[in-house]
């Protein structure tokens, strides 16, 4: 249904290369994987398959490092600022930065842009956009391709004291939950700048509908339109192609932010 849904709109746009449907989920499709509708799908379904076991999550203490610094403005990095104080960590705080996240003895360890930890040096990792407040919530992030193993490991802890449930993934742009959650913002603005439906319309249409723990424009405000557009142009930039265009509306967003 999924699939279908999207090539209908591929083709309604005239075949608009940014509505494209996934190759992966054509050979899914194709290959019969439809989910609990055939018992697999990027998952395998059905009476016989043992269901993953949930561990308590425990955060362990708050790494020992000589300098910790929080940079950036805005509800992350006031989360950021709470759990370091909760753990009984002192830090200096530098709000005018352009980005979100911690210098540990002068390792960066920053909210995701769009762009990879490897563009930015060796001793930098990069975390996802975290929706989710309660302790414990997954947590994607990845270290440079040349971080060192002290690094690494110094990140992944420091990931795990503040609440995270950290999950290494691969060093692609904009990781999983930020690009995502990107997309879903910027395709709600356009259907608002195309006059489909207003903002709270599409936030009652996801959440009410789709059963979205948020609507798109509640996690807007939250993020911010400028952080936003930031990482959906370097996306796309990245990939070279029309997908993570950025809709109008969002843009004109950003220009009223700056006035």
């Amino acid at each position: 249904t999924n699939f279908a849904v999207t090539q209908a709109g591929f083709e309604a746009n005239f075949y608009d290369k940014r509505y494209a449907p996934s190759l992966v989920q054509r050979e899914m499709v194709d290959g019969g994987l439809l989910g609990r509708k055939s018992g697999r799908g990027f998952f395998s379904y059905g009476p016989d398959v043992a269901k993953p076991a949930v561990t308590a999550f425990t955060a362990p203490a708050f790494p020992s490092v000589r300098a910790l610094h929080l940079h950036g403005r805005g509800v992350l990095a006031e989360r950021l600022a709470a759990a370091l104080a909760s753990a009984g960590q002192t830090f200096a705080r530098i709000p005018d930065s352009d980005w979100v996240g911690l210098v540990l003895d002068g390792h960066s360890l920053r909210l995701t842009d769009g762009r990879t930890a490897s563009s930015f040096g060796s001793q930098i990792s990069v975390f996802d956009l975290p929706l989710l407040t309660q302790p414990g919530a997954a947590l994607a992030w990845a270290p440079s391709a040349s971080a060192s193993v002290e690094w690494v490991t110094l990140a992944a802890h420091c990931l795990l004291a503040l609440g995270f449930d950290a999950k290494q993934v691969a060093d692609v742009p904009g990781l999983v939950v930020a690009r995502t959650v990107a997309m879903l913002i910027n395709e709600a603005s356009d259907a608002v700048h195309q006059g489909v439906c207003t903002a709270q319309g599409a936030d009652d249409a996801m959440q009410l509908g789709v059963n979205y723990p948020a609507g798109p424009f509640q996690w807007l405000a939250q993020w911010g339109a400028p952080a936003v557009v930031h990482l959906l142009d370097h996306l796309d930039a990245h990939y070279r192609g029309e997908r993570y265009r950025v809709s109008p509306g969002l843009r004109h967003r950003v220009w009223q932010h700056a006035a």
